[in-house]
């Protein structure tokens, strides 16, 4: 359509210079004739051009939610929220977009995911890649060293996505973090059981919680063999062990990455290790890991750690995992991940290839990260931190899957009463009755039709699971009374109309 406006505008533009230029030389017929030409050649353009077929589609990685589908998120966020909010945190937001120079420099390998934005006015912009660096840009610029947040919000990267597997462009994260100088281990053993309460009360079947250490990692390189310039690339090149194979890792050490053969050998004996306490003695007999000063203090958090997961009923929920890396550099201490076991069982016995992501369970993951607040104060004051991140786009394929294969209704509405009436003319008294419903705080509709057909809203309110109907008539009106219908059961009562309301909220809290 641009394009023929672009034509069209050019032949109106020619036909006022061609008349200007009959006017002036009529007598050179040869120049005459060369506009002519050019006119007619615009003219053939215009009539060829054809308008270009709109394309009705979302962008890649991403996708819009019917109201069934919201329905099942808003449950998901709701079990979330409340598990976030018993365990005493409080919500902030932030902008969608942050200063480039916020985000740079702290995400490593993944930071060619970031969504650049055009320049529009003197700022160098990008899309959050996650909640955690804007909340630690929050920190410090509010200069706050203590705060138990949530955070529930969109998040961007330009990655490839696996829309399938609940892989996209544009997701929400559920963030829980703890921001303060407390002791060791204790908020981090409470994130484990903040992890392990949700996935419970969600029921999405069995998970479990990874833990593993960044000095630990850091000291287990050392011992390796490992260059420190190259700790973090190894590191993401390990993280990736939950989507591939070790062969594959291990190619990516050695021909990408230049590590000598010899070294990622002793790497891939120390990420087969998994357990839980018993884990931890075995390392801690390892001569050479307890000489690495790294090491030896990743081991004794990861005691204290199982100890308190111990206390918090949850040990039974997590696997000390040598092989869990997190490929994130602002990490610097515990890290996490929780996997859906019987997802990741069934990606492998379905004929998953080498080619396909192994784990692809993976449901939430965090850690960590005292030195991120520190990167954005002036001074280089540290807040430490740590913190969880609910992976809810998993989550929400896995519920939607199940609510299919329940075949049930789910209801996208909360609507308790349906005001009806079987009488013509009674627009008016349904409206008067709404109202009253409304103004005592009860969730109702009715019908917008001037005389709807008694069965047609009987219809209405099974198929949208409303509850009750509050059902008026001219008799209802004489006596001062209103039916009340109990959707499911079909059984009719009938109240006096000043005591409707009370009724209603009876009936309402203790369906």
């Amino acid at each position: 359509m641009a394009a023929n406006l672009r034509l069209f505008g050019s032949v109106v533009h020619l036909c006022k210079r061609h008349a200007g230029m009959l006017q002036r030389y009529s007598s050179n017929t040869s120049q005459i004739s060369e506009e002519v030409q050019k006119l007619l050649s615009l003219k053939e353009q215009l009539g060829d051009a054809k308008p270009q077929k709109f394309q009705l589609k979302t962008p890649k990685g991403t996708r819009d939610y019917n109201p069934r589908q919201m329905a099942i998120r808003e449950g998901v966020f709701k079990t979330i929220i409340n598990c976030f909010k018993r365990h005493g945190a409080e919500t902030i937001d932030t902008p969608v977009f942050e200063l480039k120079e916020t985000l740079t420099g702290k995400y490593g390998e993944d930071a060619k995911l970031i969504y650049d934005l055009a320049d529009q006015g003197g700022e160098i912009l990008s899309l959050r890649y996650d909640l955690t660096v804007p909340f630690a840009r929050y920190l410090a610029m509010n200069k706050i060293s203590t705060i138990k947040r949530y955070h529930i919000a969109k998040v961007y990267r330009r990655d490839n996505p696996a829309m399938t597997r609940g892989r996209y462009r544009e997701f929400y994260q559920c963030d829980f973090d703890i921001a303060g100088q407390y002791d060791l281990m204790i908020p981090d053993a409470e994130c484990v059981k903040i992890v392990a309460e949700i996935l419970s009360e969600l029921n999405v079947g069995d998970f479990i919680i990874k833990l593993n250490n960044r000095l630990l990692l850091d000291g287990m390189f050392a011992v390796c063999g490992v260059p420190e310039d190259k700790f973090r690339t190894i590191c993401s090149a390990v993280d990736k062990l939950d989507k591939t194979f070790w062969e594959d890792v291990r190619s990516e050490m050695v021909d990408e990455k230049g590590l000598a053969p010899e070294v990622a050998d002793r790497i891939g004996e120390y990420v087969r290790l998994n357990g839980q306490l018993e884990l931890v003695e075995q390392l801690m007999q390892d001569e050479q890991m307890m000489k690495n000063k790294m090491a030896r203090q990743g081991l004794e958090e990861m005691k204290l750690l199982l100890t308190y997961c111990q206390l918090f009923g949850v040990l039974n929920k997590v696997s000390f995992d040598l092989s869990l890396a997190r490929g994130l550099d602002y990490y610097t201490g515990v890290i996490y991940e929780a996997i859906l076991t019987s997802t990741a069982e069934k990606a492998q016995t379905d004929g998953a290839d080498k080619n396909e992501s192994v784990g692809v369970g993976s449901v939430a993951g965090g850690g960590r990260y005292d030195g991120l607040v520190g990167m954005f104060d002036p001074k280089g004051k540290k807040v430490p931190c740590v913190g969880v991140s609910i992976g809810i786009e998993r989550l929400f394929s896995i519920m939607e899957a199940k609510a299919e294969a329940a075949e049930g209704k789910v209801r996208t509405t909360e609507t308790q009463v349906y005001v009806a009436s079987g009488q013509k003319n009674m627009l008016e008294e349904r409206m008067k009755l709404c109202n009253l419903l409304w103004e005592g705080g009860i969730k109702t509709e009715l019908s917008y039709k001037k005389n709807p057909k008694l069965l047609n809203q009987f219809q209405y309110a099974e198929e949208h699971g409303i509850p009750f109907l509050a059902i008026i008539g001219e008799q209802e009106l004489k006596d001062g009374v209103v039916k009340v219908r109990n959707t499911s059961t079909r059984e009719e009562e009938t109240f006096p109309r000043e005591k409707l309301l009370d009724e209603i909220r009876t009936r309402v809290s203790s369906s």
